[in-house]
């Protein structure tokens, strides 16, 4: 690698939202994020899936697919 270019490398302490704490590697030294693995829907479980299934229920009415 050549001298001098690269920026400098830190533990970086990553802070959510929803008060979750974590340490990682970045060139930043704190990082703010919104969203976290700890209160993301997907991670939780607390997914809306009935509400994606109405939405394809009224996709499929709209444009007259039929269920197989």
């Amino acid at each position: 690698m050549r001298e001098g270019i690269h920026p400098e490398y830190h533990q970086a302490k990553v802070v959510c939202n929803c008060g979750n704490e974590f340490v990682t590697g970045s060139t930043k030294k704190d990082i703010h994020v919104e969203i976290c693995s700890k209160c993301h829907p997907f991670y939780t479980g607390q997914q809306k899936a009935a509400a994606a299934r109405g939405r394809i229920d009224k996709f499929n009415r709209k444009y007259g697919v039929k269920a197989e």
